[in-house]
């Protein structure tokens, strides 16, 4: 950030870089989803261990890598998924799911509209992929430049009314 002469940046995640500041702004809820297609050719499963007999597109610039995480009650459940696509590109995660290459946990706001209009379907609802912090990030220093803190207080609030990125996103499906 500092070489790009970047104020600010957004990241979802944990935050590893101890040379910069990072601020919770927001948190993203995330699914598990696939295509209608994928499901009828491979079936569907109803638990996370199920995940393990399927393929599963995992986005590679998170932490857990392959490892998907779920909260079920009072339980954590750890999945090593494995498939033949990883990326580091959201983009390139949605147009694999949406084209019916495999099942993957993603962030409600990238397919909500996909859901909503009946492209997707959500499955193991009842098991609940680890929500991930939004934050902005910037450098350390002596003082916020005002623009900079602006700037993050505009996209807290904002963040905090978005149903998609306050955590009361609803799917109709």
């Amino acid at each position: 950030m500092v070489e790009e002469k970047v104020d600010l940046a957004i990241r979802i995640g944990n935050h590893q870089d101890t040379s910069l500041i990072c601020q919770r702004i927001g948190t993203t809820r995330r699914i598990t989803a696939a295509s209608h297609e994928y499901f009828e050719k491979n079936g569907e499963p109803k638990k996370p261990s199920e995940l393990i007999h399927h393929n599963c597109i995992v986005y590679t610039r998170i932490s857990t890598g392959n490892e998907w995480y779920f909260q079920f009650k009072d339980k954590t459940i750890k999945v090593e998924v494995t498939g033949n696509f990883q990326t580091n590109n959201s983009t390139a995660i949605r147009e694999a799911v949406l084209s019916g290459i495999g099942i993957s946990v993603l962030p409600i706001w990238l397919f909500g509209d996909c859901i909503n209009d009946g492209q997707l379907k959500v499955i193991l609802k009842e098991y609940q992929p680890t929500p991930l912090a939004i934050n902005a990030v910037y450098r350390r220093g002596r003082f916020i430049p005002a623009k900079v803190r602006c700037f993050i207080n505009f996209l807290a609030q904002e963040f905090e009314i978005d149903p998609w990125v306050s955590g009361f996103g609803e799917l109709k499906a």
